[in-house]
């Protein structure tokens, strides 16, 4: 009798542990079920989204409201479909902030401005870009702009200073440009990353304007100029044909076989993450200057384009996906992330952090930030077909098909079209 009481009594307690533990399991399901999910679709890959994952991975540990989900997918047109449509598939992603006047006037993106967020504190370009008709509809998380960098050792050998002025540009590009007897070129002075980078700096460069007014100004005749600076010094002494035969044979832009770290191309313009991934380059020697300017009033002439996180329309978690996005604009996650891409910070409190002092030639950029002569393409609802127009224009330039005053009036014909 004792056994069986005391089974039973046993049994009881037994019953009882489940049902507590049976009523915990519930409480911490429905404890689970409190949280958010929301999803982070970014345009990053490779370093870059291993370091948005481990910020990520952070912010999901240090609340338990919201768990983000991050999902690499670097397809702009699809992001693009996903943003159009009733049903969108993401909360949150990234894009740049030439982009943001022609989405914020097709009503795809929510304004931000009841987020509460200072932006006293960002690079006052950065801000303009991503503010359309009085609204914020986008959050600067990393700026960008362009220097000339140089191969040291074959400005050396050829006995040639970094330029500082149009006319001593002209004359390295001259020196460092190598042809065998053939006339097949084996070393361009002056390559292009990015041929329309490259060419609106350019005429930046030289004066020019490209939104006079708010408008598309691609005649203005310092552009003009700013264009006809790298045909008449790059494409006419060679010919189209050979340049466009030696650019062909490049390996891929930022790999062991990128044709500057080659010493195929003997100075480029290019952005601030150069910084980072040429530090990586073993034994190879660079440098980073002001890009050389028509005039001293022009001195340290540049483009600044913007990195920026938006929030969907369609996203049906927008609160929830405003306070991570809020998280990624915080100062020590900015410098976070910017330090591991290489990126400049959108925040003016961050441009002299230490953080970014063992960047190579990182100090270039960061000055030429700080430079009235710094410009910003404008964020128009025109900005993405002008931009797309362009850079049309600028590849016939480059093939030898279309004159730059020939190409740049077709540009500013096709711009009446454009929605405003």
């Amino acid at each position: 009798m004792m056994g069986i009481a005391r089974s039973r009594a046993g049994g009881a307690v037994v019953a009882t542990a489940l049902g507590v533990l049976m009523g915990f399991g519930a409480t911490l399901s429905a404890y689970a079920q409190e949280k958010t999910e929301i999803t982070f679709s970014y345009l990053w890959g490779g370093a870059e989204a291993k370091a948005l994952e481990e910020i990520i991975a952070d912010y999901n540990a240090s609340q338990d409201k919201i768990v983000v989900k991050g999902v690499s997918s670097p397809d702009t047109t699809k992001q693009l479909a996903s943003m159009s449509s009733s049903n969108g598939a993401f909360d949150i992603s990234d894009h740049f902030g030439s982009a943001v006047g022609s989405w914020a006037s097709k009503g795809i993106l929510a304004p931000l401005d009841d987020l509460g967020i200072d932006v006293a504190d960002f690079v006052p370009a950065a801000v303009s870009q991503v503010t359309y008709d009085g609204k914020l509809y986008s959050l600067p998380i990393a700026v960008h702009d362009y220097q000339l960098l140089y191969n040291k050792k074959l400005l050396a050998d050829a006995g040639v200073e970094p330029p500082k002025t149009m006319d001593e540009l002209a004359a390295a590009i001259k020196a460092l440009t190598k042809v065998d007897g053939d006339g097949n070129i084996t070393q361009l002075g002056l390559g292009s990353a990015y041929m329309p980078t490259t060419m609106v700096v350019l005429g930046y460069a030289f004066g020019g304007e490209w939104n006079a007014g708010g408008q598309p100004s691609p005649t203005d005749p310092n552009n003009i100029k700013g264009i006809n600076f790298y045909v008449d010094n790059v494409v006419k002494p060679y010919g189209a044909s050979a340049v466009n035969k030696f650019i062909a044979g490049f390996g891929p832009y930022m790999s062991p076989q990128d044709p500057f770290v080659q010493g195929k191309m003997a100075m480029v313009i290019d952005g601030e993450w150069r910084s980072a991934s040429l530090g990586s380059a073993e034994g190879f020697e660079w440098g980073a200057v002001s890009i050389p300017a028509a005039t001293p009033q022009l001195a340290d002439t540049t483009l600044v384009e913007v990195s920026t996180l938006f929030i969907p329309a369609n996203s049906k978690h927008k609160a929830e996906a405003g306070e991570f996005l809020k998280y990624l604009g915080s100062p020590d996650v900015m410098a976070k992330f910017t330090r591991a891409l290489g990126n400049l910070p959108a925040r003016t409190s961050l441009l002299g952090n230490d953080i970014y002092a063992d960047l190579p030639n990182y100090d270039a950029w960061l000055s030429s930030l700080k430079s009235p002569n710094a410009k910003s393409f404008s964020s128009a609802p025109y900005s993405a077909e002008y931009s797309a127009d362009l850079g049309s224009a600028f590849e016939a330039i480059a093939q030898g098909s279309q004159t730059a005053e020939d190409a740049m009036k077709g540009v500013a014909d096709r711009s009446g079209s454009y929605a405003q």
